[in-house]
């Protein structure tokens, strides 16, 4: 019977041998993929692993606490200027840079929580948004991040250890990706987890029962900020340049489709959704060069549209996944995970 009684069996991080198995095994698949593939595809697991930090941040904010988000671009873009700004500016090693690039994000989610104490819903969704936008357009007026140039990122050295290949950076990444993962499940684990599903469910029985909104919708925001922020200084050394045109609405609604196509409230949706899109994104990038596909999308367009607008194409992907998802799955990939694992522990009958 599957059944738990006693709270450590909640807490523990392997439940049986198999997952012990099944772990161990991405472990060793993770830790030889980069002698094994091109270093495009080095690239795009390190895409993935960043996008992978701030989707499961952002499900603590939207799946677990139920607090919408538009402005997450604005935490990834603090992060990664934070990060350069600290290397290249104050002189700190990457190793503090990072998590303080990720704090000043915090602070930023902190102060960005205290309006989402009195709204909701859309009103609380345009909030962030406007912040998203703001973020922005000051951080492209201010000399010292560069302006509307950008910044390069400095060297990147951890101790004796030189990082200046994508295949370098890799194992920094997939160590950090792993750690903050491990602390999000953990934190869904302890009564700030809880804290966080009640409000959610229902602020008002929260409250009553003892929960403090207060201090609980704004480390919700801080803590997710942290993460986008962490994200955002990983990602400035993944592209090793920086600009503020980058950081644009369009990014904040790709993070909130990564949460939605995942699944809503669970772990393991945050990183399904993250591996999706920022596959089909750097797939569709160059999607007139998919055999076939590309060659009838250029006349398509060509006959009824603009060429220029081909690129865009990835974006009515992106919206027609998302509404086939909520049509047939509204839990997302975690929820045709759960189907898959009940059709097996049933099969054949």
């Amino acid at each position: 019977m599957d059944m738990k009684r006693d709270y450590y069996e909640d807490v523990q991080l392997f439940s049986s041998g198999v997952v012990v198995f099944w772990f161990i095994t991405l472990m060793l698949c993770l830790a030889f993929f980069p002698f094994f593939v091109k270093n495009y595809y080095v690239y795009m697991a390190n895409y993935m692993a960043i996008n992978i930090i701030v989707a499961v941040g952002l499900n603590l904010l939207v799946g677990y606490t139920g607090q919408i988000s538009l402005g997450h671009a604005g935490f990834f873009a603090i992060g990664a200027y934070g990060t350069v700004v600290f290397m290249a500016k104050a002189h700190l090693p990457f190793l503090l840079a990072l998590p303080a690039g990720g704090l000043v994000a915090a602070l930023f989610g902190f102060l960005l929580g205290i309006p989402a104490l009195r709204l909701e819903g859309p009103y609380l969704s345009i909030a962030t948004l406007g912040f998203g936008l703001t973020i922005t357009q000051v951080i492209g007026r201010v000399e010292v991040f560069g302006g509307r140039q950008g910044l390069h990122t400095p060297p990147l050295t951890i101790g004796p250890w030189h990082l200046e290949s994508d295949r370098d950076f890799y194992y920094l990444l997939v160590f950090i990706t792993l750690l903050l993962v491990l602390v999000a499940r953990n934190i869904i684990k302890t009564k700030v987890g809880r804290a966080f599903i009640a409000i959610r469910d229902a602020d008002i029985a929260a409250e009553t029962m003892g929960v403090n909104l207060t201090y609980y919708k704004t480390l919700a925001f801080a803590v997710s900020a942290f993460y986008a922020g962490i994200a955002g200084g990983l990602y400035a050394f993944v592209l090793r340049f920086i600009e503020p045109e980058m950081f644009g609405l369009m990014m904040s609604i790709i993070f909130l489709g990564m949460v939605v196509v995942g699944g809503l409230g669970s772990i393991f949706g945050g990183i399904a959704g993250a591996c999706l899109l920022s596959w089909l994104d750097l797939e569709l990038r160059n999607i007139l060069s998919i055999p076939y596909l590309g060659h009838w999308l250029e006349a398509l367009s060509k006959d009824y549209f603009s060429i220029t607008g081909v690129s865009n194409i990835q974006f009515i992907i992106y919206g027609f996944i998302m509404v086939l998802i909520m049509l047939f799955e509204p839990l997302g990939i975690y929820g045709f995970w759960i189907r898959t694992k009940i059709y097996w522990r049933t099969w054949p009958f």
